[in-house]
């Protein structure tokens, strides 16, 4: 699992418009390597829409204006698969008819070494959130909290170098929403990942302890604003 070069993640100008109607006010902003920036705003906002256009997903009817640059590199032409961005959402996503093990193989990427290397890396990621000995479960045995430390670790194992959350929280209950909060938060500064988290919810904001910006649509007398 490999950290992001220094240059961090940058939107330069992004705008997303629906129509002749733009979703939020244009956004320029730099995240730096192990910073994790909370995104807030209104439901409509545009906020899931802005993650997104980040990692290459954007729906047909959202026109884009604006630029995703990371380690320095503009990726916004690129394909999903080679920007390099991991995401996680609400749900975890899980495939049913895989194994733990499957599960994370997916994410493994190609390269990642042969058969006992990869099985090894896989084990060590479980061992390193206490879900050693788990490889072989099925995911409808776990838990909705080791269900959220699999998909973490399923898009760490791709390697990304930047990651975006899209309210990955939200519904956990609250003893193991803290918990996994606190792991997935620690990870992403350990790997020094330059980090986006979409939340409605106070407690997210104040555990990412850092900048927020609030996507306000236009028609609002304040526009969206970066705060130190």
């Amino acid at each position: 699992m490999s950290a992001t070069s220094q240059a961090g993640l940058e939107l330069r100008g992004v705008r997303l418009m629906l129509g002749a109607t733009a979703l939020f006010e244009p956004v320029s902003l730099t995240v730096a390597p192990g910073e994790v920036l909370a995104v807030t705003g209104p439901s409509g906002a545009g906020k899931s829409s802005l993650l997104a256009f980040i990692c290459g997903v954007l729906p047909a009817p959202i026109v884009s204006q604006g630029d995703v640059w990371l380690g320095g590199a503009n990726v916004s032409t690129l394909p999903p698969e080679r920007r390099r961005i991991g995401i996680l959402f609400q749900d975890d996503l899980l495939f049913p008819h895989l194994s733990v093990r499957g599960n994370l193989a997916f994410g493994l990427r190609p390269g990642s070494g042969g058969r006992a290397e990869r099985q090894k890396l896989i084990s060590d990621s479980l061992a390193s959130v206490g879900l050693a000995g788990c490889e072989e479960r099925d995911p409808a045995t776990l838990s909705g909290g080791e269900r959220a430390r699999i998909a973490l670790l399923r898009v760490l194992l791709s390697e990304p170098k930047a990651i975006v959350l899209d309210e990955p929280f939200s519904k956990l209950d609250p003893a193991t929403r803290e918990s996994v909060r606190t792991l997935v938060l620690e990870r992403c500064r350990a790997l020094a990942l330059p980090t986006l988290l979409v939340t409605h919810d106070a407690g997210d904001v104040a555990a990412a302890g850092g900048r927020s910006i609030e996507l306000r649509k236009p028609r609002d007398t304040v526009p969206g604003s970066l705060n130190a």
